[in-house]
C-alpha cells in the first residue's frame, strides 16, 4: 500500500507514463512491486529481473546520486573537449547532463522507453556489524519512471520527489524493522515448541507436528532423515535421492556437522544433475552421527 500510495504521487508530480517501485531482494534481483502506468501501456508489475540488470558499479552510483534523469536517450552525445592542462580524467558520474551508457539507451529503447528519471530509495543497514549512532545505508530498491517520448523535469519538480523519498525511506524504513523484530520473535517462539517437541518426541515430531522445521527456515522442502527411515515436507527429491546425498555428506563431509550450500551441483554432490528443476539448494545439519535434517530449495530465477 505504502509502495501504491508512493508511484502514484511521483506519476502526478512528474507526469511520466510509467512509475515503478522496484525492490531488491536477497539474492540482488529486482522485483516490480508496484506501478502506476497509462491504461495502454503493457503491465510490469510482478516482473523480476536479473540481478545483472543493474550491476554493482551502477547500485554504487545510486548510492551516490539519489536521482538520474534521462531526457531522450535517443539523442547524439555531446563529447566535452578537457583542457590538457587537467591531471586527471574529467568524471561527469554526478552530472545529470552525463549521456547514458550506449547498452543502456538501446535497453530503453527495447522497453519502448525515450526518457526516464530513476530516484534510489534508502533504508538504514541491518547489519549489527553497522553498530554505533550513524548507521550505515543501503540501496532497498528504486522508483522507476519511464516515459515514451522525450521529457525534461526541471530541477524543484526533481527535489520534491528526492524529498518525497526521503520521507517514503523512513517510514519504509520503520515497516521493516518492525518485520524484522516480529519475524524473530516467531523464529524464537517456533523454535521454543519444536526444542520441546525434541524432547518429548525425538525428532520425529518436527515433522509430523505443527509448528514444523519448515516454519523456521524458507525453504521449498524439507526432509528427517533418522534410524534410515524418511520424513519429507514439501517439494523434496525422492527418498533414494536423498539417502544418496546423506550417503554423500558422510563420506565427503564426515567432520562437518552440517552443510549450506545453493547448489548441491557447485558443490559436489554427485546426483545433483539428476535433481532436475525442483531442487537446487540445501541446509543440512547432523542430529546423530548418521541421521540428518534437510532444508531444501528450488531454483530461482
Amino acid at each position: 500500500l505504502l509502495c501504491d500510495v508512493l508511484v502514484r504521487e511521483v506519476s502526478d508530480l512528474t507526469g511520466y507514463d510509467r512509475v515503478m517501485a522496484y525492490k531488491f531482494h536477497e539474492d540482488e534481483h529486482g522485483e516490480v512491486i508496484a506501478e502506476c502506468r497509462r491504461s495502454d501501456l503493457e503491465p510490469y508489475i510482478g516482473l523480476h529481473y536479473p540481478a545483472t540488470d543493474i550491476p554493482q558499479a551502477s547500485r554504487f552510483l545510486f548510492m551516490k546520486n539519489k536521482v538520474r534523469m534521462i531526457c531522450d536517450c535517443s539523442a547524439l552525445p555531446v563529447q566535452v573537449i578537457q583542457d590538457e592542462k587537467l591531471p586527471q580524467p574529467l568524471s561527469l558520474c554526478g552530472s545529470t547532463l552525463r549521456a547514458p551508457h550506449g547498452c543502456h539507451a538501446q535497453y530503453m529503447a527495447n522497453m519502448g522507453s525515450v526518457a526516464s528519471l530513476v530516484m534510489s530509495v534508502m533504508i538504514n543497514e541491518d547489519d549489527d556489524e553497522a553498530g554505533g549512532d550513524q548507521k550505515a545505508r543501503k540501496l532497498w530498491g528504486l522508483v522507476v519512471c519511464h516515459h515514451t517520448s522525450p521529457r525534461f523535469v526541471p530541477f524543484p519538480l526533481r527535489y520534491a520527489c528526492e524529498f518525497l523519498l526521503q520521507v517514503f525511506g523512513i517510514q519504509l524504513n520503520k515497516e521493516v524493522e518492525l518485520a524484522a523484530q516480529a519475524r524473530e520473535k516467531h523464529i524464537l517462539r517456533t523454535q521454543t515448541v519444536l526444542c520441546d517437541m525434541l524432547m518429548r518426541d525425538a525428532p520425529v515430531g518436527i515433522f509430523t507436528q505443527s509448528p514444523n522445521v519448515m516454519d523456521i527456515v524458507k525453504c521449498d522442502g524439507a526432509a528427517l532423515y533418522y534410524k534410515n527411515q524418511l520424513w519429507l515436507l514439501g517439494l523434496t527429491p525422492s527418498e533414494t535421492q536423498i539417502r544418496d546425498i546423506a550417503m554423500w555428506l558422510l563420506e565427503s563431509h564426515d567432520g562437518s556437522t552440517g552443510l549450506s550450500t545453493d547448489s548441491l551441483m557447485e558443490a559436489g554432490c554427485p546426483g545433483a544433475s539428476s535433481l532436475g528443476e525442483a531442487v537446487c539448494g540445501m541446509a543440512a545439519i547432523k542430529i546423530t552421527d548418521r541421521d540428518f535434517v534437510f532444508w531444501f530449495r528450488s531454483h530461482t530465477a
